[in-house]
């Protein structure tokens, strides 16, 4: 992996991240993208007992634009995007809509003793796949895939090293029915300046579990699915993919390493190489299930950065609110209301559709599948590809 550091027009970190070495990147002076008036800040909810980003300034963030005019793409004459290059491997910049900022002068209005208001102190980033608009994480080649294993590694030492960043999480948002507005392949990467609520749950019924058994509650979760078989979804040398039991959407995939670790620096070379087959394995069987490009959130559940690290284990959760071909589960009464989810699928039976589904696809096969066309053929000048999420 090359890392090539450097700075964006009006002052924001850019790293590039290329697959082979000797890329030769030289600064760009020309104009950019100006970054948006940022001062987030952090409001405490008593009731709850969390924090609530507030960040007015992202209202105004870029809003499904037309393909050609996509902020992802490399720059080029006549379009100046979020990269100021020609082309990239992998690029990841500062989110110029952040929810999360480095220290400001700016100080938040007056709290009270109930409702405390603090800067919105940590760092959000963009972490952009490929430069080719057209293609989704699951038609990567391995190579990529396992370039972006060593990104992801990267930025959260990179990320953790602040000192205002108590937990670091990569990411990636797909499609538009979950409310993501861009058109390009990317994820996303916060620094959290506290340890986030469902982390804080996840380790507090990991400690519970200790102290009743002595044993580990995640690698007890991992046993036991392993031995019932019925909701796996496939085994690795060293991963385990499952759907989970008490499955809160109606697709939901969790990815475990077989070895306990707490976060991503932590996997040796042979299981991030057999993380990136894995993972394109499971996300060509998701895009299979029904047919077309599926919308899903993919997220890394890291150990916080300086606490509870002896208690948590590295996993990623993939999740969609698909649960028919053509049917979406929203969030009503039960869920957002009281937090009781309600399921109308059996995570059995998605099991099973889903151990059937192929875990292969040619180029282009999902491309075809929403209609696009290949690279130069016509009616490729849009270039319109698999909806994602503006920064």
């Amino acid at each position: 992996m090359q890392k090539t550091p450097g700075r964006q027009p009006d002052g924001r970190e850019i790293v590039y991240y290329d697959e082979g070495g000797g890329r030769v990147r030289v600064p760009h002076d020309r104009p950019g993208l100006l970054r948006a008036p940022a001062a987030p800040e952090m409001r405490y909810d008593p009731l709850l007992d969390e924090w609530v980003a507030i960040a007015g300034h992202r209202q105004n963030r870029t809003f499904l634009p037309p393909a050609d005019q996509c902020p992802l793409c490399p720059s080029r004459p006549g379009l100046i995007t979020e990269i100021p290059a020609a082309d990239y491997d992998v690029a990841v910049f500062e989110n110029r809509f952040p929810a999360f900022a480095g220290p400001t002068d700016e100080v938040p209005g007056p709290d009270s003793p109930l409702v405390p208001r603090l800067p919105g102190l940590g760092r959000c980033e963009v972490i952009c796949f490929t430069s080719d608009h057209q293609l989704s994480f699951a038609e990567l080649t391995p190579a990529r895939a396992r370039l972006i294993v060593d990104v992801w590694v990267d930025r959260t030492l990179e990320l953790s090293r602040l000192p205002y960043v108590e937990q670091v999480f990569c990411f990636e948002n797909r499609g538009e029915e979950i409310g993501v507005t861009l058109h390009h392949p990317h994820g996303q990467i916060y620094g959290y300046p506290f340890v986030t609520p469902r982390t804080r749950r996840q380790l507090e019924s990991a400690r519970r579990y200790r102290e009743r058994t002595r044993r580990d509650l995640f690698a007890d979760v991992v046993a036991e699915e392993r031995a019932a078989g019925v909701r796996i979804i496939a085994e690795s040398a060293h991963w385990t993919a499952f759907v989970p039991a008490a499955a809160r959407w109606p697709v939901e995939v969790h990815l475990y390493p077989r070895r306990s670790v707490p976060d991503l620096p932590a996997l040796r070379d042979e299981e991030r190489d057999d993380f990136a087959d894995t993972y394109l394995g499971l996300l060509r069987r998701l895009d299979a299930l029904y047919g077309a490009p599926l919308p899903y959130m993919a997220c890394w559940y890291q150990a916080p950065v300086r606490v509870d690290r002896d208690l948590a284990r590295l996993h990623l959760q993939v999740i969609s609110p698909k649960r028919a071909a053509t049917r979406l589960k929203y969030l009503a009464g039960s869920e957002a209301g009281m937090g009781v989810f309600l399921s109308d699928v059996c995570p059995e039976d998605i099991a099973t559709q889903l151990r059937a589904a192929p875990q292969s696809c040619e180029p282009g096969d999902l491309r075809a599948s929403r209609g696009v066309s290949a690279p130069g053929s016509p009616g490729n000048s849009a270039r319109a590809g698999t909806s994602h999420e503006h920064p």
